[in-house]
């Protein structure tokens, strides 16, 4: 029973953090409502543990803890795919980002150059 309780608590505590908001998140909602999902499903999963079993047996799979360790093999495809995808966002924006600096500064150069010209031209 001890384990069970320390096992909520600790689900509930991860569903908290979880769903702070970080500042820029566009998906906040939807990132919500599937970690409600998980936090609701990981209680009932650790107080009447004898229904993750039925609900394996139910949709095909021998024991509850097989469809756990499915489930946890999804989300991790899920999240190596979305973090992947993130990357190469982030990536393009930072070559993006170098590049207009690179144009910026070139321009600001030629018009210090330009500026020295007129100077040794005048003297």
């Amino acid at each position: 029973m001890l384990i069970q309780i320390i096992l909520v608590v600790g689900v509930i505590a991860v569903g908290i953090f979880f769903t702070r908001p970080t500042g820029s998140d566009s998906h906040l909602a939807l990132r919500r409502l599937f970690l409600g999902f998980f936090v609701v499903i990981a209680i009932l999963s650790i107080i009447f543990p004898t229904w993750l079993t039925w609900f394996a047996n139910l949709i095909g799979v021998g024991r509850g803890a097989d469809l756990l360790l499915y489930a946890l093999v999804l989300a991790f495809l899920i999240f190596v795919s979305t973090t992947y995808r993130r990357n190469v966002q982030i990536n393009r924006r930072i070559t993006q980002l170098a590049r207009q600096i690179t144009l910026a500064k070139a321009a600001i150069d030629d018009v210090d150059s330009d500026e020295d010209r007129r100077r040794q031209d005048e003297s």
